[in-house]
């Protein structure tokens, strides 16, 4: 009986996680999620989830939590953070992407309140044991920078993260809308030229590398035309038509609730309604 509860309730889950997701990418309501009485432990809830894309959205969620830097000692003592993460990393069934993002949202977290020398002790230590655990195939992961034209608006961003969510290798990714930049974590095998091509898929933006001169100056480089074959995530869920979409008002509802935070709270107090109805028992 738990078990059809669990499958009846698995869209909900999906879209409570994504709306969560796409509202800690705006920094705006970082803050306000992590204060929030109901968000962060059921973002904890949602690491144990038996569907995978929901494990790694509320990864993700997490990620863009803990670049606050304000939000990392709360979260770290949230009860079960730190134990789910390290349940994420060693369960066997863990697709690798989803390990890697969950030892990063570790580190970032666990590191923060060493001195500096600890800080980088601990963290060579999580990524020898996250290696361990990937197995010796799996490489280390590496961070593209992005400029795209286009990244105008929180339309074009949903786009480009879709894009970006079907291709196997990408471990996160954080966008700086007022740049136009994205930063993305993909594994060391997958050639940065996948993600020019999935992102020139969308048909309205445009891909260009940032990279570093010698002198330290920024630099933009085009990647070249021809499209690269980029393997497909398979265990992500279809997406679901529009007039279904969780998402489909996304561009009203980020900006309202970035520019009135009482709008976030509302959202949130929503979000928190639903996870304890659906998860605590």
């Amino acid at each position: 009986e738990k078990m059809n509860s669990t499958m009846s309730e698995e869209p909900d889950a999906l879209s409570v996680v994504n709306q969560l997701r796409d509202l800690a990418a705006d920094p705006l309501n970082r803050r306000a999620i992590v204060q929030d009485q109901g968000c962060l432990p059921g973002l904890i809830l949602f690491l144990d989830h038996p569907n995978p894309p929901v494990v790694h959205s509320a990864l993700l969620a997490l990620r863009y939590l803990a670049e606050c830097r304000v939000n990392r000692e709360k979260m770290k003592s949230e009860l079960g953070m730190m134990l789910s993460l390290q349940n994420v990393i060693q369960k066997t069934t863990t697709p690798g992407e989803t390990k890697l993002l969950a030892s990063e949202v570790y580190d970032i977290l666990q590191s923060s309140n060493m001195s500096d020398m600890d800080n980088v002790n601990e963290m060579n230590y999580r990524r020898r044991k996250a290696q361990f655990f990937l197995g010796s195939t799996n490489k280390r992961a590496k961070t593209v920078v992005l400029h795209i034209d286009g990244l105008d608006d929180s339309s074009r961003r949903n786009l480009c993260e879709e894009a970006l969510l079907k291709i196997k290798g990408v471990i996160s990714f954080t966008f700086q809308m007022a740049v136009q930049r994205c930063v993305v974590r993909i594994r060391s095998d997958l050639k940065a030229e996948a993600l020019a091509t999935a992102i020139a898929s969308t048909k309205v933006m445009k891909a260009q590398q940032v990279v570093k001169s010698e002198s330290g100056e920024e630099m933009l480089v085009p990647f070249q035309d021809t499209p690269v074959e980029v393997e497909q995530n398979t265990d992500l869920p279809e997406y679901l038509p529009e007039d279904e979409s969780p998402t489909k008002e996304q561009d009203k509802a980020v900006s309202r609730v970035g520019s009135h935070p009482e709008g976030a709270a509302s959202w949130l107090s929503t979000a928190a309604n639903f996870l304890s109805r659906s998860f605590y028992w």
